[in-house]
């Protein structure tokens, strides 16, 4: 099985708004989607996202091995994969470094791992955590893996941040949403910092998140709330794919 037209469009379109934003920079990110069983389109390395089309796109496999394409895959394949490896729901991984998420990321700041604002619980879940800094390769995989099952964003230290999703435009969105609430926490130091919310809003938000199905991690949520729901069918929009399921889901607080 090969990517579908429509799937490198995505692709090409999700690298252009990470450059388009200043979310990388010279060879900066990286993006893969899943085209099948053992199968991946991703971003070539040693080429900036504002720069990949058609042309450059690569196939690889969960070894990181190039079966379709002619750019060189990049070298951190092993933190897309260990993504892929421990979710299953998953179809599409982003890294980045958008500026102030990547700022908390390298100051090993764990502001981000208690939610300060309702919506963001049931968008990525209970907290953004931060994976201790690895060296490259499988030690920066062996570091994520553990944090997989239980979150669809992460920052990692000394480095920048990730997230996944169902598809392409729900990896994004998270992303978004991080970056997002990193900026907010930033600011928000000047006049005393976050606060979190109360730990009794918790599991209620966590039990809307698992009636909209938003990701696996929303059914430990689910088990937790005896709320049960079918997963949210993936959308090709790169902003509207959880929007409409976060505001449904508040509204019926």
């Amino acid at each position: 099985m090969t990517a579908t037209r429509h799937l490198r469009d995505q692709l090409i379109a999700v690298s252009l708004h990470l450059h388009d934003r200043g979310w990388v920079d010279n060879h900066d990110g990286n993006v893969t989607a899943r085209v099948g069983t053992d199968r991946w389109l991703a971003t070539p390395t040693a080429r900036s996202k504002a720069d990949v089309d058609h042309d450059n796109l690569i196939e690889v496999d969960a070894r990181g091995r190039r079966l379709s394409g002619t750019a060189k895959p990049f070298s951190e394949l092993t933190l897309h994969m260990a993504v892929y490896a421990g979710r299953d729901d998953v179809a599409a991984v982003i890294h980045a470094h958008p500026p102030h998420a990547t700022a908390l990321a390298c100051a090993q700041s764990k502001l981000l791992e208690r939610p300060f604002i309702a919506e963001a619980v049931v968008s990525i879940g209970d907290g953004v955590p931060t994976v201790p800094f690895a060296m490259p390769g499988k030690p920066s995989a062996d570091a994520l893996a553990p944090l997989v099952g239980r979150t669809d964003a992460v920052l990692l230290a000394n480095h920048g941040a990730m997230a996944w999703g169902a598809d392409l435009g729900q990896a994004y969105l998270r992303l978004e949403l991080v970056e997002h609430l990193a900026r907010i926490a930033v600011t928000a130091q000047a006049v005393g910092g976050v606060k979190p919310l109360p730990e009794s809003a918790i599991a209620p938000l966590l039990a809307k998140r698992a009636k909209a199905g938003l990701g696996a991690a929303a059914d430990r949520a689910g088990e937790a709330a005896t709320a049960t729901s079918a997963p949210a069918e993936p959308s090709g929009d790169l902003r509207g794919v959880i929007v409409e399921e976060i505001a449904r889901a508040l509204r019926e607080s």
